[in-house]
């Protein structure tokens, strides 16, 4: 069990400074530096939009970029990391070493998520307390903050699982890319074009749509977050008023948090499989 830690920690401390000799971070930094500096910029602008100034404002645009920044990141960080081990000949000289697999994969999942997570809870902190400072909803801060990293958390975590899932199963890293891709096409965007042209053609009930909604991680997140600055929800229309009577702000961030979680977690556990059971070498 020591010599487990030990190769674990060796391993970790390893595949943090490739990430930092590869500039991981300092992508991460610029990606969610960009999208928050803009969607705060947008937050803070003095006109009204659906009743949101404010803290209530910028928290509500920082949402928005959290969801299409942290699925974009996660991917992109992990997509080609076991692919590319197989092709680089990495696992060949792991083999020959006293070190299981489990303990390369919690490694590189612990480097990957500090390296995906930790600027966007500084930026997000930072951009609380901007907002806050500008905006005067002293009161909403420490709520607000604590909803949104636990939500972007278990998002960032869910999305770390799928990216590993998809470099355990592809052949090549353009073929893992091109999966990566389509999975954050799907989350971001195909999803809400087929759930809006469902509600086009059918009328269903609110229970139904958010059901529909929520089954995207990216949604259930969104959602779980807005549920923070607008407890009524009142911007969603009738779903929003059945979300706020019959669900409540508490199991909405039950289920925004908790889903995305658990899907990551099957994701990890689906990629751990395949690397236990799989040729390394081959």
């Amino acid at each position: 069990m020591n010599t487990s830690m030990t190769a674990a920690r060796a391993l970790f401390r390893l595949e943090l400074e490739e990430a930092m000799r590869s500039r991981w971070l300092a992508f991460t930094v610029v990606v969610y530096g960009l999208v928050f500096s803009g969607f705060v910029w947008f937050g803070m602008r003095e006109s009204r939009v659906l009743g949101f100034t404010g803290l209530s404002r910028v928290v509500l645009n920082v949402a928005n970029a959290v969801v299409l920044a942290v699925p974009l990141v996660a991917l992109v960080a992990t997509s080609q990391t076991i692919v590319r081990a197989r092709q680089s000949g990495f696992f060949e000289l792991m083999l020959s070493q006293p070190v299981r697999r489990v303990d390369w994969l919690l490694s590189v999942v612990a480097s990957r998520f500090l390296v995906v997570v930790g600027p966007l809870v500084v930026l997000l902190l930072v951009a609380l307390v901007a907002g806050g400072i500008r905006g005067g909803d002293d009161a909403m801060l420490a709520p607000v903050v604590a909803r949104s990293l636990l939500v972007t958390t278990s998002l960032g975590w869910a999305f770390l699982g799928i990216g590993f899932w998809i470099s355990a199963r592809a052949r090549t890293a353009e073929r893992a890319m091109v999966m990566a891709l389509v999975a954050w096409l799907f989350a971001a965007a195909l999803h809400d074009f087929a759930l809006v042209g469902v509600l086009l053609r059918f009328r269903l009930a609110p229970a139904v749509v958010f059901g529909l909604a929520a089954a995207n991680p990216v949604e259930a997140a969104r959602i779980a977050i807005l549920g923070g600055v607008d407890p009524d929800l009142s911007v969603l229309g009738p779903v929003g008023f059945w979300l706020a009577n019959k669900l409540g702000s508490n199991l909405t961030l039950a289920i925004g948090a908790g889903w995305p979680a658990l899907l990551g977690t099957f994701a990890m556990w689906r990629a751990h499989r395949r690397l236990a059971t799989t040729d390394l070498v081959g």
